[in-house]
């Protein structure tokens, strides 16, 4: 069992208890007890059968891990000693080392202690190796959804958002407040420009009625987008694993009216390709422009 105590002179205080062999005169390494025998030479105390033994006549302690008995041990003897360690007052940590509130402990190097003072209000710690500790406060990121990009869909029929960052889990794409001039259209897209392989299921609502039906489209369709600025499209696509090597899976979520037609559409997407989703392609299926919209892209980690 090993204490110790933080003062003047602070040590660490051992009881090794032992039932050695008879013959023994050589006391060292593991007692009966796992505990390791390590002293400063001075600060041992040495006890046979319960009887305090004399420093430098029943025994000797001159290295610090072992003790030599004067007369060896017979059979049924126990031998315990009491052992205090000084430690290097070099070594002890200070209450003085820690100089405001919310300070922390740390190392800048093997043996090194040193002290990471505390940050700001809601930052939290994180490693750094750059840092003198390897750690430091930092205020963390806004949420699990980074913007990439906001693209407006305003008087044009099509347009291709590139150069997607590869540095996220999903994508997730926002298509909101969509018409067109006159009449009604189609809104469809392409990943990576490609207008093949895809394989895709929808279930329609219009109106009052739902249906479904599965198909190979040349390009998936999102949503039919009508003319009507108050009621315009809106949809929301999901891109699960975007740049993964195994084909890519889209779900969408849609729904348009133009006051009197009422259209809603749950898509599921298979995108037959190997390859990471780099750039996504909207465009009308009849190429004439779109009156309006704007579409966002976000990267989610």
């Amino acid at each position: 069992m090993a204490t110790g105590r933080i003062g003047v002179t602070p040590t660490l205080g051992v009881r090794w208890s032992k039932a050695p062999a008879a013959g023994t005169t050589s006391l060292s390494g593991l007692d009966d007890n796992s505990v390791s025998l390590v002293y400063s030479v001075g600060y041992e105390q040495v006890y046979r059968n319960g009887v305090l033994l004399s420093r430098g006549n029943d025994y000797t302690a001159t290295n610090g891990t072992t003790v030599t008995l004067t007369d060896a041990t017979v059979n049924g003897d126990i031998i315990e000693i009491f052992a205090n360690e000084l430690v290097p007052l070099a070594d002890a940590i200070s209450k003085g080392q820690f100089t405001a509130k919310g300070s922390l402990l740390s190392a800048s190097a093997a043996s090194t202690p040193a002290v990471l003072a505390v940050g700001s209000n809601d930052q939290v710690l994180t490693a750094d190796s750059s840092t003198t500790t390897g750690l430091k406060w930092a205020t963390p990121s806004s949420g699990g959804m980074t913007l990439l990009s906001t693209t407006s869909l305003n008087g044009v029929s099509t347009v291709t958002i590139s150069s997607i960052s590869g540095s996220y889990t999903d994508l997730q794409v926002i298509v909101e407040g969509l018409t067109v001039a006159s009449g009604s259209t189609v809104l469809r897209m392409q990943m990576n420009g490609a207008s093949s392989p895809y394989t895709q299921y929808q279930f329609i609502n219009a109106s009052t009625s739902l249906s479904g039906v599965g198909n190979e489209p040349s390009d998936p369709v999102i949503m039919n987008v009508y003319t009507s600025a108050t009621k315009a499209m809106a949809s929301k696509i999901e891109i699960p694993r975007y740049t993964s090597s195994a084909n890519k899976m889209a779900y969408t979520r849609a729904q348009a009216s133009d006051g009197s037609s009422f259209n809603q559409r749950y898509t599921s997407i298979n995108y037959n390709s190997s390859s990471a989703i780099t750039s996504l392609v909207f465009y009308n299926l009849d190429a004439t422009n779109f009156n309006a919209g704007t579409v966002y892209i976000y990267g989610v980690k």
